[in-house]
């Protein structure tokens, strides 16, 4: 049976990204909201929205119980988990499954498998990835943790299994550190993640975050839509996005995207994927994979002219993929900036009344951003506000254009990037797509 409404379980503008798509589907949808999102644009848009609870997150957006009554009251037959929130959880996945509604997203077992970060990377050597030298699994004996990192070469970083964020991870550069540092890594994996096992890895000195964006029909067949650079990051947060990757090939985006879309047909998954690496030097070397849409995923609808969430919505409603890997054609260059409500400077969070706004425009300038003026931004969750993704036939010409419509963006009553991604905008290195998932805490150090 087709699905004629959906749920969206996320707010911001993830969710008025997914209200689009399925109403260009002819889809009806439902928004769930906290308190603090009553005047939310995708709330306002939506064909029924309803209530789920307080501010907090964990009472609202993480409450499964209050989605799936949502889903029920309203008749939705599917549900769009968005990014970020429960988008990897595979217990709500499976609870949302049984209840007899749609799960737009993959397999709550492959979700499972790539949310440990261990088991991710077992599974990705069985199919083929190339892996980071390391451990092939959890470390808690100090004298075989000596024998993975002298085997894989100082310095090694000490990553937690269950992490994420940059937390429970420590840089080791010789053996008598090694022991002080899983300790510490493993008590902030516990801290944090309620999971104190951690694992080894070489540490790449200078290293590039180039992702591959995969689609798989849950029955063997997959594609690759080409990859995305995100080596613009500030404390393990992307701020800048790019596709192509200034320093891919196309010959080696066709070797690796080869390598990915096999990976994700031999595993039978199903829906939207990333698969991350840290590339140096001309080699991959595979992360983790993102069992869900990305952030960033506009920048390849730009270069492909697929769009990601319409595709997601058709594969969970059964149907085949609509485009073979021969049909994608990669065009032109697109930059995504990640617009946040912070000092562009100091990061301070910057929540409030939005006075006025104005959205930039004009050929190929897309902003995805639930603003408007009198829109109160509240300071519960995450200070992304809007992305500005722009195109053009060149990087050259994309940077200009970004530079104008960066220009034209006003966003009154609070601090904004904006200041940041304007400036960044001017530094040689990043006009030269010359940068690593280094340069940008390096150039903010030097900025003072």
């Amino acid at each position: 049976m087709a699905i004629s409404r959906l749920l969206i379980a996320n707010r911001g503008e993830i969710a008025l990204r997914i209200h689009r798509a399925a109403h260009e589907m002819g889809i009806e949808t439902v928004a769930v909201h906290s308190t603090a999102d009553a005047d939310a644009m995708h709330v306002r848009l939506a064909d029924h929205a309803v209530c789920i609870g307080p501010p907090a997150a964990k009472d609202s957006y993480l409450n499964m119980a209050a989605i799936i009554s949502a889903a029920e009251i309203t008749h939705a037959d599917a549900i769009h988990p968005g990014y970020g929130f429960l988008s990897e959880n595979a217990q709500f996945a499976d609870i949302v499954e049984a209840h007899g509604i749609t799960w737009i997203g993959p397999k709550p077992e492959h979700i499972r498998t790539m949310g440990d970060k261990i088991e991710a990377k077992r599974t990705a050597g069985k199919l083929g990835l190339p892996l980071v030298p390391g451990s092939d699994g959890a470390v808690s004996d100090i004298k075989e943790a000596k024998e993975i990192a002298e085997a894989a070469g100082y310095p090694v970083i000490i990553k937690a299994a269950s992490g994420g964020g940059g937390r429970g991870m420590k840089v080791c550069n010789g053996p008598d550190e090694l022991e002080t540092l899983i300790q510490q890594a493993g008590s902030e994996a516990k801290a944090a993640f309620g999971d104190a096992t951690v694992y080894i890895e070489k540490y790449l000195g200078n290293p590039r975050h180039i992702e591959f964006q995969i689609f798989g029909d849950g029955n063997g067949n997959a594609i690759h839509l080409g990859e995305r650079d995100c080596s613009l990051q500030r404390r393990h947060q992307k701020v800048l996005e790019e596709a192509p990757s200034p320093v891919i090939s196309a010959a080696e985006r066709d070797r690796m995207g080869g390598i990915v879309s096999k990976a994700m047909a031999d595993m039978g998954y199903r829906g939207a994927g990333t698969i991350e690496f840290l590339w140096e030097g001309g080699e991959f070397y595979f992360i983790e994979m993102n069992t869900r849409l990305q952030v960033e995923h506009p920048v390849t609808e730009a270069i492909t002219g697929v769009d990601l969430v319409r595709e997601q919505i058709r594969i969970a409603d059964g149907k085949p993929l609509s485009v073979k890997q021969e049909d994608i054609v990669f065009s032109g260059h697109a930059i995504e900036c990640r617009i946040n409500a912070e000092d562009p400077f100091n990061f301070t969070p910057s929540p409030g009344l939005v006075t006025s706004y104005h959205a930039a425009g004009g050929m190929h300038v897309r902003v995805d951003s639930g603003l408007y003026a009198g829109y109160r931004i509240p300071p519960y969750y995450d200070s992304m506000i809007a992305k500005l993704i722009v195109y053009g036939r060149t990087r050259e010409g994309c940077i200009m254009r970004l530079k104008r419509a960066l220009e034209e963006m006003v966003i009154g009553g609070i601090k904004t990037s904006i200041p940041l991604h304007q400036k960044l905008l001017t530094d040689p290195k990043v006009l030269d797509g010359d940068y690593s998932i280094k340069y940008l805490e390096q150039w903010l150090s030097e900025q003072g």
